[in-house]
């Protein structure tokens, strides 16, 4: 005997009445309502009962039988194939309703970009939209006019001696990072703490251990790297504490990778931004042999982009070209041509130097406003400050701080092992209004 189907067609809704049909068919089945076995109706039955043309059931048949759900038996009838799950899925549930002020986030990685060079940044897109795209997949090195551009830059800017063709595009830093763990031998790789969270997370999802290293303490030594596959820094700018790697620090680190055979991994996200001296050399320019470079355009012109740059050591270059050229794992190619337009047109340069004489003046009225609570850790560079507090006043600032609007994060959202506390206070993407409230709201938290 036929399955007893209970449908109703809407003529008025906008959908075909088979597709209608179709989905009540799969709901009636994915509920439970029509087990795997029944018989269904024919066709021609079906459609007299539900008063439409035959070739609406039919339609909704042969749609349910492609997708698996009914079968056709010959001589027999149309049958359901699938069972519906042993265990209803979980009820979903409600959204909260949203808030009334979302919150803006004043964190470590929202750059400030100076709207008086808006038509530059429109100018490149047009020059993307005029350019023809490659017919098939493009270079998996990156376009190689922007590599060029950028081999130049970093020679310029910081000190680091490299050809267009030891220059690898990528789609943000975290993503040439996941390429060096893709390449390099087994083992751990040590990240300072408190330390980036994404590197943190992308060093765990590759499957690798991750080793804590005392941010303010000395770099890891031989002994600690001889396990080790490489080791993670941010020499020219710890992350999220702010001092400068020292001199002496560097070529220790250096000494230790010669001789544990570890690799260093640079991250010199924001070293432009140093207001007070001109930015310190990559520490990749002291030895290319045990350093591997990264850069982004994330904190100069958008996070949004996701683009970034890797300068490897030689070794690593064959190995990273053949995997990326199987995976085509690199960045969008109209991002890269909007961002070789964005350097040719000087817009890059521009706006840095804008957002440089900004982050100066901040960071000045940042470090007035906290003066009375505490000290700001290290050197004030980049769009960020840390500031260093005891448990209960930083939970209060940054809970006083969400009622105006603002989250300013927790400094202990960046440890691992360490028992730090206080705020990293970004003043990047927000205007100069929005970084005076929150000031006041940071201040009253702590009173």
């Amino acid at each position: 005997m036929a399955a007893t189907l209970a449908v109703v067609l809407d003529r008025a809704d906008r959908r075909p009445l088979g597709g209608q049909l179709a989905d009540e068919i799969r709901r009636q089945v994915t509920d439970g309502r029509l087990a795997a076995g029944d018989r269904l109706p024919s066709s021609r039955a079906l459609a007299t009962e539900l008063g439409v043309a035959r070739a609406v059931t039919e339609v909704a048949y042969g749609q349910l039988v492609a997708e698996g759900w009914l079968e056709g038996r010959h001589g027999s009838g149309t049958f359901v194939s699938a069972s519906a799950p042993a265990q209803a899925p979980p009820h979903r549930p409600r959204r909260r309703a949203p808030e009334a002020r979302p919150l803006l986030r004043l964190d470590a990685g929202t750059p400030w970009i100076d709207p008086r060079y808006a038509a530059l940044w429109r100018r490149a897109w047009r020059d993307v939209s005029t350019t023809r795209p490659p017919a098939g997949y493009d270079d998996p090195r990156g376009l190689p006019e922007l590599r060029t551009e950028i081999a130049a830059r970093l020679g310029r800017i910081r000190g680091l001696d490299c050809d267009p063709d030891d220059v690898l595009v990528t789609a943000g830093t975290t993503d040439g990072l996941r390429h060096l763990l893709g390449v390099l031998p087994p083992g751990p790789v040590t990240v300072d703490d408190p330390g980036y969270r994404a590197a943190v997370a992308t060093v765990r999802l590759a499957g690798r251990e991750v080793v804590d290293v005392p941010a303010l303490g000395p770099p890891p030594d031989a002994t600690t790297l001889a396990t080790c596959a490489a080791a993670y820094v941010t020499p020219a700018h710890q992350h999220p504490l702010g001092p400068t790697m020292s001199g002496s620090a560097r070529l220790a680190l250096l000494d230790a990778s010669r001789t544990s055979g570890a690799l260093i991994i640079e991250d010199d996200y924001d070293s432009e931004f140093r207001y007070d001296v001109a930015p310190v050399p990559a520490l990749a320019s002291l030895d290319r042999t045990r350093v591997a470079y990264l850069g982004t355009a994330s904190k100069a012109v958008a996070p949004s982009m996701r683009l970034g740059w890797l300068v490897p050591p030689q070794h690593l270059l064959d190995p990273l070209n053949q995997m990326r050229a199987i995976t085509h794992d690199t960045a969008s190619w109209p991002v890269q041509r909007a961002y070789l337009s964005l350097l040719r047109d000087g817009y890059v340069d521009k706006v840095v130097r804008s957002a440089r004489r900004t982050y100066a003046e901040r960071s000045t009225r940042v470090a007035k406003a906290l003066a009375p609570y505490a000290q700001t850790t290290g050197p004030i560079a980049g769009m960020y400050a840390t500031l260093e507090l005891p448990r209960r006043q930083a939970e209060a600032a940054h809970q006083s701080a969400r009622t105006k609007g603002y989250d300013v994060p927790l400094l202990a959202d960046y440890c691992r092992s360490d028992t730090r506390h206080g705020l990293v206070i970004g003043f990047g993407g927000c205007t100069d209004a929005q970084l005076d409230e929150a000031l006041g709201a940071i201040v009253r938290g702590l009173r």
